[in-house]
Formats: structure tokens, C-alpha cells, sequence
């Protein structure tokens, strides 16, 4: 095939099957085949009218990107498959909304909210901390919390070898040894928050993310799931030109 269209993985990405490194992944599991042939390699190129067939099932073509906020409630695995078998935020979504992928996660004991777009490109683009988005949390913890240390975070701390970068933590409230505070960060490495908390000997007991850059949990209901319209994400949706 001739090097026009797109390439295979970046479509698979905007088609909402999985992100780009994932569907570069899946490529090279043999699970895509384009117009019934098997595809060898992530470069391969996608024109119109090609046939995309994923694990025996055909994959319609992207449609325009579209962007959901989520409130995710805690219980639920942030993946589409859990091998444990716990319950998924996708066996949960609303019949009627297109295959979608998150934008990061949220671990199986957090809540709040979780941003879902049907554009895998757009998610891994999203995810990167060069785009410069603070994620805010609401954290619930147990122990003595000590302001200084708090305030320390903002120089970044090392944590069982792994470094994490400048994080924004705050006291809100304190009642007896239970405590809230308000955590930014950019990055969201997986379970930075309740690991950087247990190093200070806290024990954090719940974890709401209210926002992810421009974007707030606010009065969305648990559980509830509302498309972001097409205006708000030409205003705040980064581009190659302009950072959030």
C-alpha cells in the first residue's frame, strides 16, 4: 500500500480502540488485519474506504473527537479488562456512549473525576505532564499531619527510589487525627498521591480528584457521565500552537 491516509496505530488511537502505544502493541500481537490482511507493522497506512478488523471485529472509522467528564465512583478498575474480574468504569458507562478511553486513572479506591474521550491520541496527549495540566485532589487522611512537610512537597520528593516532581498539599480541615487536605500535581504517576502521603506517615482513607487541568468534577452526581460540548473544547483543549 502506498504511504498515504494515516498510520494504522494513530487511527486505531482517534477510533477509540486503545491508545497509540497500545494499539502499536496490538499490531504487533497480530490481533489487526486491513483489508484481511494480517499488519505487520505500526507504519502501515490507513486510506478511506480500507477495511480495519480488530480480534474478528470490524472497526468504523474515527469519528469526530468528543469528550465526556466522568464521576467515577471508588470500586471500580480504571481498564477494560480487569484478569482479577473486579467490576470496570466501562462495564459501568451508559449503553449509548461510543467506545471511549480514559485520560490517566484513577486506582480502585479513588473517586471523583475521570475524563473519557472516543480519541486515543488525544488521551496519551492529555496524559503527558508537558502538557502542563494540574490534577487537584481532595484527600481524607489519618494521622498527624505536619504543615511543614506539607509545604516541603513543593521541592518534589524521592520516595523509595522514584522521584516525584513539585507537589501543591495543603491543610483544609482537621478533626481529631483525621484531616483534609488539597493535593496538586502534574504528573499522576500511579498511586502517587497514597504513596507520597504513607512516606509523610499518613494514611489516606479517601481520594477525590475534583479537577484535571480546566476541567471540574463540580455538581456532576456519582456515577453520572456528561459530554463536554464542542465549544468549551476549542477553548481549553491544547494545541500545537497554544499551551493550556
Amino acid at each position: 500500500m502506498s504511504e498515504t491516509g494515516e498510520r494504522i496505530a494513530k487511527w486505531l488511537a482517534r477510533a477509540g480502540v486503545a491508545s497509540r502505544r497500545d494499539a502499536e502493541r496490538m499490531v504487533a500481537e497480530g490481533r489487526v488485519k486491513l483489508n484481511n490482511e494480517p499488519v505487520t507493522h505500526p507504519a502501515t497506512f490507513v486510506a478511506k474506504d480500507d477495511l480495519i478488523v480488530v480480534d474478528g471485529k470490524p472497526v468504523d472509522a474515527p469519528e469526530r473527537t468528543r469528550l465526556w467528564r466522568y464521576h467515577k465512583p471508588d470500586g471500580l478498575m480504571t481498564t477494560h479488562h480487569d484478569p482479577q474480574g473486579r467490576p470496570t468504569v466501562f462495564e459501568r458507562l451508559p449503553p449509548h456512549l461510543p467506545r471511549v478511553v480514559s485520560i490517566g486513572r484513577l486506582d480502585l479506591n479513588s473517586e471523583g473525576l475521570l475524563l473519557l474521550t472516543n480519541d486515543g491520541a488525544l488521551a496519551r496527549r492529555l496524559e503527558l505532564p508537558a502538557t502542563g495540566w494540574i490534577r487537584r485532589y481532595r484527600v481524607r487522611v489519618f494521622g498527624a499531619v505536619d504543615t511543614k512537610a506539607l509545604q516541603g512537597l513543593a521541592r518534589g520528593i524521592t520516595v523509595d527510589g522514584a522521584r516525584y516532581g513539585p507537589i501543591e498539599a495543603g491543610l483544609d480541615s482537621r478533626k481529631g487525627d483525621n484531616c483534609w487536605l488539597t493535593v496538586g500535581l502534574r504528573e499522576g504517576r500511579n498511586r502517587e498521591v497514597r504513596k507520597v502521603m504513607a512516606h509523610l506517615g499518613l494514611v489516606v482513607s479517601r481520594l477525590i480528584r475534583v479537577s484535571y487541568g480546566p476541567f471540574q468534577l463540580g455538581q456532576l452526581e456519582r456515577g453520572a457521565v456528561e459530554e463536554v460540548t464542542a465549544k468549551v473544547m476549542r477553548e481549553q483543549l491544547p494545541t500545537d500552537k497554544k499551551a493550556p
